[in-house]
Protein backbone atom coordinates (compact mmCIF):
# COMPACT_ATOMS: atom_id res chain seq x y z
CA UNK A 1 0.00 0.00 0.00
CA UNK A 2 0.90 3.49 -1.24
CA UNK A 3 1.79 6.35 1.72
CA UNK A 4 1.99 8.72 -0.88
CA UNK A 5 -1.37 10.59 -1.25
CA UNK A 6 -2.92 10.19 -4.50
CA UNK A 7 -2.78 12.98 -6.60
CA UNK A 8 0.16 13.45 -9.32
CA UNK A 9 -0.24 17.40 -8.74
CA UNK A 10 2.19 18.48 -6.11
CA UNK A 11 -0.06 21.59 -5.75
CA UNK A 12 -2.31 19.32 -4.55
CA UNK A 13 -0.92 17.37 -1.69
CA UNK A 14 -1.70 20.23 0.70
CA UNK A 15 -5.20 20.91 -0.25
CA UNK A 16 -6.11 17.17 0.08
CA UNK A 17 -4.99 16.79 3.77
CA UNK A 18 -6.15 20.46 4.51
CA UNK A 19 -9.88 19.19 3.34
CA UNK A 20 -9.85 15.54 5.33
CA UNK A 21 -8.11 16.12 8.11
CA UNK A 22 -7.64 20.39 8.54
CA UNK A 23 -6.16 19.73 12.52
CA UNK A 24 -3.43 17.81 11.44
CA UNK A 25 -0.45 19.59 12.57
CA UNK A 26 1.92 20.65 9.70
CA UNK A 27 5.15 22.31 11.18
CA UNK A 28 6.46 23.11 14.61
CA UNK A 29 8.75 25.82 14.88
CA UNK A 30 11.68 25.96 16.59
CA UNK A 31 10.20 28.95 18.76
CA UNK A 32 7.21 26.34 19.10
CA UNK A 33 4.98 28.25 17.14
CA UNK A 34 2.72 25.95 15.14
CA UNK A 35 0.62 25.65 11.48
CA UNK A 36 -1.66 22.84 10.54
CA UNK A 37 -2.43 22.05 7.45
CA UNK A 38 -6.01 23.69 6.77
CA UNK A 39 -3.69 27.22 8.47
CA UNK A 40 -1.09 26.40 5.95
CA UNK A 41 -3.71 26.22 2.80
CA UNK A 42 -5.09 29.41 4.18
CA UNK A 43 -2.21 30.60 3.91
CA UNK A 44 -1.07 29.32 0.45
CA UNK A 45 -4.06 30.68 -0.89
CA UNK A 46 -3.25 34.59 0.37
CA UNK A 47 -0.15 34.39 -0.78
CA UNK A 48 -1.54 33.36 -4.23
CA UNK A 49 -3.96 36.03 -3.92
CA UNK A 50 -0.90 38.40 -3.37
CA UNK A 51 0.75 37.16 -6.21
CA UNK A 52 -2.28 37.31 -8.66
CA UNK A 53 -2.87 41.44 -7.71
CA UNK A 54 1.41 41.82 -8.35
CA UNK A 55 -0.09 40.20 -12.14
CA UNK A 56 1.63 37.08 -11.62
CA UNK A 57 0.28 34.02 -14.50
CA UNK A 58 0.81 30.39 -15.20
CA UNK A 59 4.84 30.50 -16.16
CA UNK A 60 6.08 33.42 -14.72
CA UNK A 61 8.73 33.64 -12.65
CA UNK A 62 8.88 35.04 -9.19
CA UNK A 63 12.33 34.96 -7.00
CA UNK A 64 12.89 34.44 -3.78
CA UNK A 65 15.47 35.06 -1.47
CA UNK A 66 14.05 35.26 1.93
CA UNK A 67 14.82 33.52 5.51
CA UNK A 68 13.67 30.01 6.09
CA UNK A 69 9.98 30.35 7.50
CA UNK A 70 6.16 28.73 6.91
CA UNK A 71 5.65 32.00 4.69
CA UNK A 72 8.22 31.01 2.43
CA UNK A 73 7.14 27.40 2.09
CA UNK A 74 3.35 28.94 0.88
CA UNK A 75 5.17 31.82 -0.99
CA UNK A 76 6.52 28.30 -3.35
CA UNK A 77 3.01 26.35 -2.61
CA UNK A 78 1.63 29.57 -4.27
CA UNK A 79 3.42 29.49 -6.91
CA UNK A 80 2.63 25.68 -7.69
CA UNK A 81 -1.07 26.77 -7.35
CA UNK A 82 -0.70 29.66 -9.74
CA UNK A 83 1.54 27.74 -12.37
CA UNK A 84 4.18 30.24 -11.90
CA UNK A 85 7.98 29.29 -11.81
CA UNK A 86 9.33 29.58 -7.99
CA UNK A 87 13.22 30.69 -8.41
CA UNK A 88 14.99 29.72 -4.69
CA UNK A 89 17.87 31.70 -4.22
CA UNK A 90 20.69 30.78 -1.50
CA UNK A 91 20.61 33.77 0.96
CA UNK A 92 24.41 34.13 0.88
CA UNK A 93 24.25 35.30 -2.58
CA UNK A 94 25.33 38.80 -2.80
CA UNK A 95 24.07 41.50 -4.11
CA UNK A 96 26.47 41.39 -7.11
CA UNK A 97 25.36 37.97 -7.84
CA UNK A 98 21.33 38.43 -7.20
CA UNK A 99 21.99 40.66 -10.11
CA UNK A 100 22.78 37.94 -12.63
CA UNK A 101 19.79 35.95 -11.41
CA UNK A 102 17.23 38.53 -11.56
CA UNK A 103 18.81 39.46 -15.50
CA UNK A 104 18.70 35.81 -16.18
CA UNK A 105 15.48 34.52 -15.03
CA UNK A 106 13.57 37.72 -15.91
CA UNK A 107 11.01 37.45 -13.00
CA UNK A 108 7.68 39.34 -12.69
CA UNK A 109 8.03 39.32 -8.77
CA UNK A 110 11.29 39.29 -6.56
CA UNK A 111 10.41 38.80 -2.77
CA UNK A 112 13.47 39.30 -0.21
CA UNK A 113 14.29 39.97 3.01
CA UNK A 114 12.88 43.68 4.33
CA UNK A 115 16.41 44.95 4.84
CA UNK A 116 17.52 44.41 1.50
CA UNK A 117 13.98 46.13 -0.41
CA UNK A 118 15.95 49.12 -0.84
CA UNK A 119 18.99 47.95 -2.51
CA UNK A 120 17.05 44.95 -4.65
CA UNK A 121 14.68 47.72 -5.88
CA UNK A 122 17.55 49.39 -7.78
CA UNK A 123 18.99 46.10 -9.06
CA UNK A 124 15.52 45.13 -9.83
CA UNK A 125 14.41 48.32 -11.74
CA UNK A 126 17.74 47.43 -14.22
CA UNK A 127 17.08 44.35 -15.10
CA UNK A 128 13.10 45.05 -15.90
CA UNK A 129 11.42 43.06 -12.84
CA UNK A 130 8.65 45.01 -11.92
CA UNK A 131 7.95 44.23 -8.30
CA UNK A 132 10.24 43.74 -5.26
CA UNK A 133 7.97 42.42 -1.90
CA UNK A 134 9.34 41.18 1.13
CA UNK A 135 8.71 38.11 3.32
CA UNK A 136 10.76 37.98 7.03
CA UNK A 137 10.77 35.37 9.35
CA UNK A 138 8.52 36.46 12.22
CA UNK A 139 5.62 36.04 9.85
CA UNK A 140 5.45 39.49 8.44
CA UNK A 141 6.42 41.46 4.91
CA UNK A 142 5.02 43.56 2.25
CA UNK A 143 3.85 40.55 0.04
CA UNK A 144 1.17 39.43 2.69
CA UNK A 145 -0.13 43.04 2.95
CA UNK A 146 -1.16 42.75 -0.46
CA UNK A 147 -5.05 41.36 -0.80
CA UNK A 148 -6.51 39.42 -3.89
CA UNK A 149 -7.81 36.59 -5.06
CA UNK A 150 -6.35 34.05 -6.57
CA UNK A 151 -8.03 31.86 -9.21
CA UNK A 152 -10.35 29.43 -8.03
CA UNK A 153 -9.46 25.08 -8.88
CA UNK A 154 -6.91 26.13 -11.41
CA UNK A 155 -5.36 23.08 -12.95
CA UNK A 156 -1.58 22.81 -15.04
CA UNK A 157 0.08 20.57 -17.39
CA UNK A 158 2.10 18.16 -15.74
CA UNK A 159 4.80 19.23 -18.12
CA UNK A 160 4.90 22.92 -17.16
CA UNK A 161 7.70 24.41 -15.43
CA UNK A 162 7.52 24.23 -11.35
CA UNK A 163 10.64 25.74 -10.15
CA UNK A 164 13.49 27.04 -11.83
CA UNK A 165 17.33 25.91 -9.39
CA UNK A 166 20.29 27.73 -10.13
CA UNK A 167 23.19 25.56 -10.25
CA UNK A 168 27.05 26.82 -10.59
CA UNK A 169 28.83 26.48 -14.15
CA UNK A 170 32.06 25.50 -15.04
CA UNK A 171 32.07 28.60 -17.27
CA UNK A 172 30.96 31.19 -13.79
CA UNK A 173 27.96 31.69 -14.45
CA UNK A 174 25.27 29.67 -13.20
CA UNK A 175 22.84 27.57 -14.71
CA UNK A 176 18.78 27.57 -14.30
CA UNK A 177 17.88 23.71 -14.00
CA UNK A 178 14.16 23.82 -15.38
CA UNK A 179 11.81 21.37 -12.79
CA UNK A 180 8.69 20.49 -14.27
CA UNK A 181 5.57 19.76 -11.95
CA UNK A 182 5.95 16.01 -13.39
CA UNK A 183 9.40 15.95 -12.06
CA UNK A 184 8.30 17.04 -8.26
CA UNK A 185 5.57 15.14 -8.04
CA UNK A 186 7.16 11.57 -9.40
CA UNK A 187 10.24 12.46 -6.76
CA UNK A 188 8.30 12.88 -3.61
CA UNK A 189 5.89 10.04 -4.22
CA UNK A 190 8.71 7.77 -5.06
CA UNK A 191 10.75 9.15 -1.80
CA UNK A 192 7.50 8.43 0.43
CA UNK A 193 7.22 5.02 -0.79
CA UNK A 194 10.54 4.13 -0.80
CA UNK A 195 11.14 5.56 2.30
CA UNK A 196 8.00 4.32 4.20
CA UNK A 197 6.69 7.98 4.97
CA UNK A 198 3.32 7.66 6.67
CA UNK A 199 1.03 10.31 8.03
CA UNK A 200 2.17 9.51 11.44
CA UNK A 201 5.81 10.78 10.41
CA UNK A 202 7.45 13.93 12.32
CA UNK A 203 10.51 14.95 9.91
CA UNK A 204 13.50 17.36 12.06
CA UNK A 205 14.37 19.65 9.75
CA UNK A 206 17.25 21.96 10.33
CA UNK A 207 17.87 21.61 6.26
CA UNK A 208 17.51 25.42 4.14
CA UNK A 209 15.25 25.41 1.88
CA UNK A 210 16.71 27.33 -1.26
CA UNK A 211 17.80 23.55 -3.18
CA UNK A 212 16.63 20.22 -3.57
CA UNK A 213 17.12 18.75 -0.40
CA UNK A 214 15.68 20.70 2.09
CA UNK A 215 12.50 21.92 -0.45
CA UNK A 216 11.95 19.09 -2.73
CA UNK A 217 13.26 16.22 -0.51
CA UNK A 218 12.28 16.97 2.63
CA UNK A 219 9.11 19.27 2.65
CA UNK A 220 7.10 17.77 -0.74
CA UNK A 221 8.16 14.28 1.00
CA UNK A 222 6.31 15.58 3.98
CA UNK A 223 3.44 17.13 2.08
CA UNK A 224 3.00 14.29 -0.29
CA UNK A 225 2.84 11.67 2.49
CA UNK A 226 0.67 14.30 4.73
CA UNK A 227 3.13 13.57 7.78
CA UNK A 228 4.72 16.64 10.21
CA UNK A 229 7.90 18.77 10.54
CA UNK A 230 9.94 20.08 13.30
CA UNK A 231 10.97 23.20 11.33
CA UNK A 232 14.19 24.81 12.86
CA UNK A 233 16.27 27.89 11.53
CA UNK A 234 19.58 26.39 11.13
CA UNK A 235 21.04 23.67 12.47
CA UNK A 236 22.19 23.71 15.96
CA UNK A 237 23.29 20.59 17.78
CA UNK A 238 21.34 21.31 21.38
CA UNK A 239 18.54 22.02 19.90
CA UNK A 240 18.57 18.77 17.61
CA UNK A 241 19.57 16.31 20.45
CA UNK A 242 16.78 18.24 22.32
CA UNK A 243 14.04 17.46 19.78
CA UNK A 244 15.46 14.03 18.36
CA UNK A 245 12.88 12.03 20.96
CA UNK A 246 10.28 13.92 19.31
CA UNK A 247 10.97 12.94 15.40
CA UNK A 248 10.83 9.38 13.65
CA UNK A 249 12.67 10.89 10.84
CA UNK A 250 15.73 13.42 10.45
CA UNK A 251 17.80 14.25 7.15
CA UNK A 252 20.84 16.15 7.05
CA UNK A 253 24.23 16.75 5.28
CA UNK A 254 27.19 14.75 6.41
CA UNK A 255 28.01 18.19 8.61
CA UNK A 256 25.04 17.78 10.66
CA UNK A 257 26.00 14.03 11.76
CA UNK A 258 29.46 14.73 12.32
CA UNK A 259 28.68 17.74 14.29
CA UNK A 260 26.32 15.26 16.56
CA UNK A 261 29.08 13.01 17.02
CA UNK A 262 30.89 15.04 18.93
CA UNK A 263 27.73 16.16 21.25
CA UNK A 264 27.27 13.64 24.09
CA UNK A 265 23.80 13.91 24.54
CA UNK A 266 23.54 11.55 21.27
CA UNK A 267 22.64 8.38 22.57
CA UNK A 268 20.50 5.39 21.75
CA UNK A 269 17.70 6.89 24.19
CA UNK A 270 18.02 10.01 22.47
CA UNK A 271 17.09 8.47 19.17
CA UNK A 272 14.25 5.72 20.47
CA UNK A 273 11.63 6.91 18.69
CA UNK A 274 13.35 7.92 15.09
CA UNK A 275 13.06 5.32 12.23
CA UNK A 276 15.48 6.20 10.12
CA UNK A 277 18.15 9.07 9.64
CA UNK A 278 18.65 10.22 5.84
CA UNK A 279 22.03 11.82 4.99
CA UNK A 280 22.90 13.61 1.15
CA UNK A 281 24.01 16.92 -0.35
CA UNK A 282 27.99 15.88 0.11
CA UNK A 283 29.64 11.88 0.44
CA UNK A 284 29.27 10.59 3.59
CA UNK A 285 32.51 9.35 5.14
CA UNK A 286 32.02 5.28 5.49
CA UNK A 287 34.11 6.12 9.25
CA UNK A 288 31.17 8.45 10.05
CA UNK A 289 28.37 5.92 8.66
CA UNK A 290 29.89 3.17 11.13
CA UNK A 291 30.63 5.55 14.33
CA UNK A 292 26.82 7.09 14.05
CA UNK A 293 26.01 3.45 14.07
CA UNK A 294 28.12 2.39 17.17
CA UNK A 295 26.62 5.04 19.15
CA UNK A 296 23.06 5.05 18.52
CA UNK A 297 22.24 1.73 16.62
CA UNK A 298 21.29 3.01 13.90
CA UNK A 299 22.46 2.90 10.01
CA UNK A 300 22.14 6.24 7.81
CA UNK A 301 20.36 6.17 4.86
CA UNK A 302 23.05 7.62 1.71
CA UNK A 303 20.81 8.86 -1.16
CA UNK A 304 22.51 10.27 -4.30
CA UNK A 305 21.02 13.09 -6.34
CA UNK A 306 21.49 16.67 -7.87
CA UNK A 307 19.38 19.60 -8.93
CA UNK A 308 18.79 18.50 -12.71
CA UNK A 309 17.80 15.35 -11.46
CA UNK A 310 16.41 15.48 -8.32
CA UNK A 311 16.75 11.71 -6.47
CA UNK A 312 18.18 8.80 -8.29
CA UNK A 313 19.50 5.99 -6.07
CA UNK A 314 19.16 5.27 -2.31
CA UNK A 315 20.04 2.81 0.27
CA UNK A 316 17.26 0.80 0.96
CA UNK A 317 14.75 1.48 3.91
CA UNK A 318 14.57 -2.45 4.16
CA UNK A 319 17.75 -3.67 3.62
CA UNK A 320 21.59 -3.24 3.61
CA UNK A 321 23.02 -0.01 4.14
CA UNK A 322 26.26 0.05 2.61
CA UNK A 323 28.91 2.51 3.99
CA UNK A 324 30.37 4.20 0.91
CA UNK A 325 27.40 3.85 -1.53
CA UNK A 326 24.39 5.83 -2.38
CA UNK A 327 22.34 2.87 -2.75
CA UNK A 328 20.45 0.98 -6.22
CA UNK A 329 18.47 3.20 -8.11
CA UNK A 330 15.30 4.29 -6.91
CA UNK A 331 12.29 2.48 -8.62
CA UNK A 332 11.23 3.64 -12.01
CA UNK A 333 15.11 5.39 -12.71
CA UNK A 334 17.33 4.08 -14.68
CA UNK A 335 20.91 4.64 -13.70
CA UNK A 336 23.75 3.23 -15.75
CA UNK A 337 27.72 3.86 -15.81
CA UNK A 338 29.15 4.78 -19.25
CA UNK A 339 32.22 5.34 -20.81
CA UNK A 340 32.78 9.29 -20.43
CA UNK A 341 33.40 10.33 -24.44
CA UNK A 342 31.10 7.41 -26.16
CA UNK A 343 28.58 7.11 -23.82
CA UNK A 344 28.54 3.04 -24.46
CA UNK A 345 27.40 1.43 -21.27
CA UNK A 346 30.13 -0.33 -19.07
CA UNK A 347 28.12 -3.23 -17.94
CA UNK A 348 30.94 -5.18 -15.94
CA UNK A 349 30.44 -4.67 -11.73
CA UNK A 350 32.87 -1.85 -10.50
CA UNK A 351 33.55 -0.73 -13.78
CA UNK A 352 34.16 2.61 -13.38
CA UNK A 353 32.91 5.73 -15.56
CA UNK A 354 30.35 8.06 -15.82
CA UNK A 355 26.99 8.38 -13.62
CA UNK A 356 24.15 8.72 -16.35
CA UNK A 357 20.86 9.13 -15.60
CA UNK A 358 17.04 8.69 -17.18
CA UNK A 359 13.59 8.86 -15.75
CA UNK A 360 10.31 10.87 -14.81
CA UNK A 361 12.62 12.97 -12.54
CA UNK A 362 15.04 14.03 -14.70
CA UNK A 363 14.50 17.82 -15.62
CA UNK A 364 13.30 19.40 -19.24
CA UNK A 365 16.86 21.46 -19.78
CA UNK A 366 19.41 24.78 -18.91
CA UNK A 367 16.95 27.83 -18.65
CA UNK A 368 17.09 29.44 -21.82
CA UNK A 369 20.71 27.20 -22.65
CA UNK A 370 20.03 24.52 -25.34
CA UNK A 371 23.26 24.78 -26.87
CA UNK A 372 23.83 23.27 -23.20
CA UNK A 373 21.15 21.60 -22.56
CA UNK A 374 21.72 19.37 -25.74
CA UNK A 375 25.52 18.54 -24.57
CA UNK A 376 24.58 17.15 -21.80
CA UNK A 377 22.08 14.41 -22.67
CA UNK A 378 22.54 11.53 -24.47
CA UNK A 379 21.07 10.21 -27.87
CA UNK A 380 18.71 7.98 -26.09
CA UNK A 381 17.71 10.36 -23.35
CA UNK A 382 20.36 9.95 -20.47
CA UNK A 383 21.52 12.51 -18.65
CA UNK A 384 25.05 13.33 -18.10
CA UNK A 385 25.57 14.03 -14.13
CA UNK A 386 29.37 14.60 -14.37
CA UNK A 387 30.29 12.40 -11.62
CA UNK A 388 32.49 9.75 -12.00
CA UNK A 389 31.24 5.81 -10.48
CA UNK A 390 30.70 2.02 -10.28
CA UNK A 391 28.04 -0.23 -9.88
CA UNK A 392 28.68 -3.70 -7.81
CA UNK A 393 26.89 -6.79 -8.49
CA UNK A 394 23.94 -5.90 -6.66
CA UNK A 395 23.36 -2.87 -8.22
CA UNK A 396 24.37 -0.60 -5.14
CA UNK A 397 25.94 2.76 -6.67
CA UNK A 398 29.72 4.14 -5.58
CA UNK A 399 30.51 7.73 -6.90
CA UNK A 400 34.49 7.67 -7.15
CA UNK A 401 34.85 11.28 -8.10
CA UNK A 402 33.65 14.33 -9.71
CA UNK A 403 34.57 15.81 -13.17
CA UNK A 404 34.62 19.48 -13.47
CA UNK A 405 36.75 19.59 -9.85
CA UNK A 406 33.25 20.64 -8.31
CA UNK A 407 33.58 21.02 -4.58
CA UNK A 408 31.12 20.00 -2.01
CA UNK A 409 31.03 21.92 1.16
CA UNK A 410 29.37 21.79 3.94
CA UNK A 411 26.57 19.86 1.33
CA UNK A 412 26.63 23.06 -1.11
CA UNK A 413 28.34 22.74 -4.61
CA UNK A 414 31.15 25.14 -5.33
CA UNK A 415 32.70 25.49 -8.84
CA UNK A 416 36.35 26.70 -8.28
CA UNK A 417 35.98 28.98 -11.72
CA UNK A 418 33.09 30.97 -9.66
CA UNK A 419 36.12 31.81 -7.03
CA UNK A 420 39.35 31.98 -9.16
CA UNK A 421 37.32 34.56 -11.20
CA UNK A 422 36.69 36.95 -8.42
CA UNK A 423 40.76 36.26 -6.92
CA UNK A 424 42.36 36.58 -10.51
CA UNK A 425 39.95 40.32 -10.40
CA UNK A 426 41.63 41.90 -7.28
CA UNK A 427 45.12 43.89 -7.53
CA UNK A 428 48.26 41.98 -6.96
CA UNK A 429 47.02 38.66 -8.01
CA UNK A 430 48.36 37.03 -11.01
CA UNK A 431 46.62 33.55 -10.83
CA UNK A 432 44.74 31.67 -8.76
CA UNK A 433 43.45 28.09 -8.13
CA UNK A 434 41.06 26.82 -6.27
CA UNK A 435 40.64 23.76 -5.14
CA UNK A 436 38.56 21.54 -2.62
CA UNK A 437 40.75 19.65 0.35
CA UNK A 438 39.07 17.26 2.86
CA UNK A 439 38.02 19.06 5.91
CA UNK A 440 36.92 17.00 9.35
CA UNK A 441 33.78 19.44 9.59
CA UNK A 442 32.85 20.18 5.65
CA UNK A 443 33.64 17.52 3.65
CA UNK A 444 35.73 19.85 1.91
CA UNK A 445 37.15 22.90 2.20
CA UNK A 446 37.17 25.21 -0.17
CA UNK A 447 41.01 26.61 -0.29
CA UNK A 448 42.23 29.07 -2.76
CA UNK A 449 46.06 28.85 -4.36
CA UNK A 450 47.29 32.18 -5.44
CA UNK A 451 50.39 33.50 -7.08
CA UNK A 452 50.97 37.04 -6.72
CA UNK A 453 52.28 39.94 -8.75
CA UNK A 454 55.95 40.18 -7.06
CA UNK A 455 55.87 43.81 -6.19
CA UNK A 456 52.46 43.86 -4.99
CA UNK A 457 52.90 41.59 -1.41
CA UNK A 458 49.40 40.42 -0.09
CA UNK A 459 48.30 38.54 2.59
CA UNK A 460 45.56 35.99 3.86
CA UNK A 461 43.53 38.73 5.34
CA UNK A 462 42.63 41.42 2.91
CA UNK A 463 42.49 38.90 0.05
CA UNK A 464 39.26 37.56 2.17
CA UNK A 465 38.24 40.54 3.30
CA UNK A 466 38.16 41.72 -0.62
CA UNK A 467 36.34 38.34 -1.88
CA UNK A 468 33.88 38.81 1.17
CA UNK A 469 30.91 41.44 -0.38
CA UNK A 470 31.68 39.29 -3.88
CA UNK A 471 30.76 35.91 -2.77
CA UNK A 472 28.77 33.86 -0.97
CA UNK A 473 29.74 33.12 2.65
CA UNK A 474 30.18 29.25 1.25
CA UNK A 475 32.12 30.08 -1.72
CA UNK A 476 34.92 31.96 0.38
CA UNK A 477 37.67 29.86 0.56
CA UNK A 478 38.09 28.89 4.56
CA UNK A 479 42.12 29.21 3.78
CA UNK A 480 44.40 31.12 0.94
CA UNK A 481 47.74 30.19 0.52
CA UNK A 482 50.41 31.79 -1.33
CA UNK A 483 53.03 29.98 -4.60
CA UNK A 484 55.81 31.63 -6.33
CA UNK A 485 53.62 29.42 -9.75
CA UNK A 486 51.29 26.53 -9.75
CA UNK A 487 52.33 23.09 -11.21
CA UNK A 488 51.08 22.76 -14.63
CA UNK A 489 52.12 19.62 -17.26
CA UNK A 490 53.82 19.78 -20.45
CA UNK A 491 50.29 21.14 -22.27
CA UNK A 492 50.59 24.01 -19.73
CA UNK A 493 47.58 22.99 -17.84
CA UNK A 494 47.41 23.52 -14.00
CA UNK A 495 47.81 20.12 -12.14
CA UNK A 496 45.03 20.49 -9.49
CA UNK A 497 45.76 17.23 -8.59
CA UNK A 498 49.20 17.75 -7.14
CA UNK A 499 47.88 20.74 -5.66
CA UNK A 500 44.91 18.76 -3.89
CA UNK A 501 47.41 15.93 -2.66
CA UNK A 502 50.27 18.74 -1.59
CA UNK A 503 47.38 20.95 0.75
CA UNK A 504 45.45 17.17 1.83
CA UNK A 505 46.37 17.45 5.41
CA UNK A 506 45.56 21.36 5.37
CA UNK A 507 42.50 21.29 7.80
CA UNK A 508 43.95 18.69 9.91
Amino acid sequence: MSNAIATDDPARWLETVATADPERVLLETGEGRRLNYGQMAALTRRLAGSLATLDVKPGDRVVAQVEKSAEAIALYLACLQLGATFVPLNTAYTFAELEYFLGDAAPTVAVVRPADRQHVQAIAAACGVKHVETLDDRGGGSLLDITGTAPENSTHDPSTLAALLYTSGTTGRSKGAMLTRANLASNATTLAQAWRFSASDVLLHALPIFHVHGLFVAINTVLASGSSMLFLAKFDADQIVRLLPRATVMMGVPTFYTRLLQHSGLTQDTVRNVRLFVSGSAPLLAETHREFQARTGHAILERYGMSETLMNTSNPHDGRRIPGSVGPALPGIEVRIADPESGAPCNEPDAIGMIEVRGPNVFSGYWRMPEKTAAEFRKDGFFITGDLGKRDAQGYVFIVGRGKDLIITGGYNVYPIEVELEIDALPGVTESAVIGVPHPDFGEGVTAVVVPDKNAPLDEATLRAALEPRLARFKLPKRIVFVAELPRNTMGKVQKSALRERYRDLYN
